[in-house]
């Protein structure tokens, strides 16, 4: 036989040797389990950040040019502390206009108020007439409310002038700062934000898809991420009523009933909560498989036969080393638990039992 001829036997049989009906026929040793159904409590565990219940974005009241700003961020601040301040010139301005109108106004009062009293004086003695008397009456009243006005405007041109001044409505913690010296800024333009010194909120964002989930429990555990030893309760305050569409998340405020020392602004938080218990078969992950179009699968096990079947299930969870499956397989039916690398629909087939290892 020439060269061409053995080269073409020995095509012929390595075919053979791979052949879906000789590989059929190889039993494959898998490790299989029954499928055992139990009510699991799903623990649920997300990131998030220790918040001021009250941050505040402080903003001047008036427009102007910023002389000097004197907290940065992370400073602490007392209720009443100058934190910045424009340039007062316009506004004193107004204020030494006010008090000039006010004493051109005490000066017509006091003018009007004698000839007031000179008038009476004169009704009295039957001199002036009723007429001149009325007159200086209303005189002087016009001369009162022009006082009075007057009072009012230079009164409103001081709170003015102390609008250059900002300062904190409370005690706190400056977490952001915009303000710089020099800069020419608009009335209620942010320049600093204030977190309250009150009440702390841990912050989540929470998947949207944990809401359609039933919890167990309404608290939550919240523990700091650096020691899970410090841990407190919380309940939820407030969910958002939007979802952030670049994360698909929703935040969500989980008020904690006392806060520990070291949970402070800003700290990293781990909140635990629990979902209702629910009936579904725990696998190791080695058994999941992916099916024709993608979606998780279990290898079902024909005991009769000695073959297996590739089937698609639903998955409730992935945890640490294992899968909570929540349907697409029955109470008692077969599983390959280990071994599932080399089969395919109605392999042969050699069981052992047990879970995988």
């Amino acid at each position: 036989m020439d060269r061409m001829g053995r080269m073409g036997l020995a095509a012929l049989a390595l075919g053979a040797m791979f052949s879906p009906a000789l590989a059929d026929g190889l039993a494959r040793p898998v490790r299989v389990a029954p499928v055992h159904f139990e009510e699991r409590e799903q623990k649920v565990t997300i990131t998030g950040e220790v918040a001021a219940r009250v941050e505040t974005d402080l903003s001047f009241r008036v427009s102007g040019r910023i002389t000097g700003w004197f907290v940065d961020v992370g400073a602490a601040v007392a209720e009443g502390q100058v934190l910045a301040r424009i340039d007062p010139e316009e506004q004193q301005a107004d204020v030494e206009a006010a008090e000039a109108g006010v004493r051109a106004a005490d000066a017509q009062l006091r003018l009007a108020r004698t000839n007031f009293d000179r008038q009476t004086s004169l009704l009295k003695d039957g001199i002036s007439t009723r007429r001149d008397f009325d007159d200086a009456e209303t005189a002087l009243r016009t001369a009162e409310g022009s006082r009075e006005a007057a009072i009012a405007q230079r009164d409103t041109a001081k709170e003015v002038l102390s609008y250059t001044e900002l300062r904190a409505p409370a005690a706190g913690i400056i977490t952001a700062r915009l303000a710089e010296t020099g800069q020419v800024v608009q009335a209620a333009q942010t320049m600093f934000t204030l977190a309250d010194n009150g009440p702390r909120d841990a912050v989540f964002e929470v998947y949207e898809s944990l809401f359609f989930a039933r919890p167990s429990e309404e608290g939550v555990v919240i523990a700091l991420l650096s020691d899970d030893r410090v841990r407190t309760a919380g309940t939820v305050r407030e969910v958002s009523p939007t979802i952030d569409t670049a994360t698909g998340t929703v935040r969500v405020k989980v008020t904690m009933e006392k806060t520990p020392p070291e949970m402070t602004l800003g700290a990293s938080v781990v909140g635990i909560g629990a979902l209702a218990p629910r009936r579904v078969a725990v696998v190791p992950w080695q058994a999941l498989s992916s099916g024709l179009d993608g979606k998780p699968a279990l290898w079902i096990v024909d005991r009769e036969k000695s073959t297996v079947s590739l089937r698609p299930v639903d998955i409730a969870s992935f945890e640490t080393g294992e899968v909570l499956v929540a349907g697409g397989v029955e109470e008692g039916e077969s599983y390959v638990a280990d071994g599932t690398k080399l089969l395919r629909p109605g392999q042969t087939i050699t069981a052992m039992e047990g879970a995988a290892r």
